[in-house]
């Protein structure tokens, strides 16, 4: 297994930043009303230093938490340089998350500070731990970073902080919940710097790349893969204050953005309600999830470059499998990332041969270049690895040294005996000419067990295709037992905040529908 073999912390990561690249750009922040505010690395430090000398005086020692439930706003990207500095962790929500979902957050994490929007205060405040301090932050202020209204004035205090050690906690990042109740990751200081210096080095980052983020800053997407390799690389950010499908081809172009990283929904999206626009320059761009074969042409033709997707998860820190940058394909997840342990196990644990179809399992140092661990449950932590090896769930094969996903461990049906893969069906599905998305779960059947059935996204709702038309389609390319029973067209379908789909809200209305 790969160990990290001069590993460092995400405080001494920006430090060195700072340090080297103090007066050239780091972000640019495009705020929801089009206001545009900058900042070096200099000038943010600033800011970074304030907001830890404000955590400071409202009683934030190292090892406690900092709670944000913030959209895209660089107040998110000061409180998490802060906190780290200072020891601290954060806890990262969805911003829109309902009130009982933030007070489960709070109870597991204890935090004595939380930054949310002030116009959400008043859900925010109702389930707030009587003790942790409240900052409201005007995410409709692009210049303003925090609140100048929560107390004193700093007290200067932040250098006599020593900075924090490799395995010192820096996160809590819940997972997205597509199955059931989210479960707290523990990512430490080595983690987010490991996290950067991967995939700067993956997307062969420079001092003068700029990283167009749009996706939510609370998920370890945005923090992995764009921020965290730019502090590495000492490269810029044009962050936007939320997803725009037909807004990122300009915002891209406008910002002079040269990487992006997106899932393939948001991909999709942008081939929908965009088109080409002059002065598009990505060199580089990650994705992930597959996407059809027509759809990667378009977007790459409109980006400039050939998107490269990847694999990884919150506790896989970087992407384990990435694509080569000379010749990606877009149902492909790639190969594996320099620096990084992957292998493909059997139900025992053994190695699957060449072609065969086995679990991902990722290798590491917990703590260093793994997760540390789930919080507050050891139990799962130790269930989630065999051998040293971390068990992601997800299925793969792999050819010629590439990975091509075979879907979770969930996402395979027995029908009748007989191993279905709903990934399969899928891309199969969205191969049709006049499928824009679709997702595919078991219902139960009295004679097979179990059968797939499909939720499509049409290309064109007003003009959708016909259902005998799609089952025909599937069953020209799948074998019987694989194809659909039922098609259900739908807007859009359900997904997290991330645009994972929640595909058990879909299987809960499959079983309805089987019960009328």
């Amino acid at each position: 297994m790969s160990d990290w073999p001069d590993p460092t912390t995400i405080a001494q990561v920006w430090a060195n930043a700072v340090a080297t690249r103090g007066s050239s750009p780091f972000l640019v922040f495009e705020a929801p009303r089009g206001e545009v505010a900058r900042w070096t690395y200099a000038e943010f430090d600033a800011c970074v230093v304030d907001l830890a000398a404000t955590l400071l005086d409202h009683g934030v020692e190292p090892g406690m938490a900092v709670h944000l439930a913030l959209t895209n706003h660089p107040t998110f990207v000061a409180a998490w340089l802060a906190a780290n500095r200072i020891g601290a962790w954060i806890v990262p929500s969805d911003p829109m998350a309902r009130p009982a979902e933030l007070a489960d957050h709070f109870d597991r994490t204890k935090p004595r500070v939380g930054f949310c929007s002030v116009a959400r205060a008043d859900d925010y405040r109702s389930v707030a731990p009587a003790a942790m301090t409240i900052i409201e932050v005007d995410e409709a202020d692009a210049n303003k970073i925090g609140s100048g209204n929560v107390g004193p004035p700093p007290s200067g205090r932040v250098s006599e902080v020593p900075l924090p050690s490799l395995t010192d906690r820096a996160a809590v990042m819940f997972t997205s919940g597509t199955t059931g109740r989210p479960k707290g990751v523990e990512i430490t200081q080595a983690n987010y710097a490991f996290a950067g210096k991967t995939m700067a080095e993956a997307a062969g980052l420079t001092a003068d790349d700029r990283q167009l983020v749009v996706l939510p800053l609370f998920h370890a997407n945005a923090q992995y893969y764009s921020f965290a390799s730019a502090m590495w690389a000492g490269a810029s950010v044009a962050l936007m204050s939320t997803f725009s499908a037909s807004g990122f081809l300009g915002q891209a172009a406008r910002h002079q953005a040269t990487c992006a990283s997106l899932f393939a929904a948001p991909i999709r999206m942008i081939l929908a309600r965009g088109s080409a626009t002059d002065g598009v320059a990505l060199r580089h761009c990650w994705f992930a999830q597959n996407i059809a074969q027509d759809q990667y042409d378009t977007i790459a033709t409109w980006f400039g470059c050939r998107p490269r997707q990847l694999y990884g998860m919150t506790e896989t820190i970087p992407a384990v499998l990435t694509d080569e940058a000379a010749s990606p394909r877009p149902e492909s997840m790639g190969y594996v990332t320099p620096g990084c342990a992957v292998e493909l196990h059997d139900a025992d644990g053994r190695p699957v041969a060449p072609g065969e179809v086995g679990e991902v399992v990722v290798g590491g140092a917990r703590g260093i270049t793994l997760f540390a661990g789930y919080l507050d449950d050891p139990a799962t932590t130790e269930a989630s690895f065999r051998g040293g090896w971390f068990r992601t769930g997800d299925r793969a094969r792999r050819d010629d040294g590439r990975f091509f996903f075979d879907g979770r461990r969930s996402d395979v049906l027995k029908v009748a005996g007989e191993n279905v893969s709903t990934v399969e069906v899928e891309q199969v599905l969205t191969a049709h000419p006049r499928v824009l998305e679709a997702s595919v779960v078991g219902a139960p059947d009295a004679v097979r067990d179990e059968v797939p059935v499909a939720f499509v996204v049409a290309a064109d709702p007003a003009d959708p295709p016909a259902t005998a038309e799609l089952v025909t389609w599937c069953a020209d390319h799948l074998g019987k037992a694989k194809v659909p029973r039922d098609v259900t067209f739908l807007p859009e379908l359900p997904r997290t905040s991330v645009g994972k789909i929640r595909k058990f809200v879909l299987a809960e209305q499959s079983k309805e529908g089987a019960s009328q």
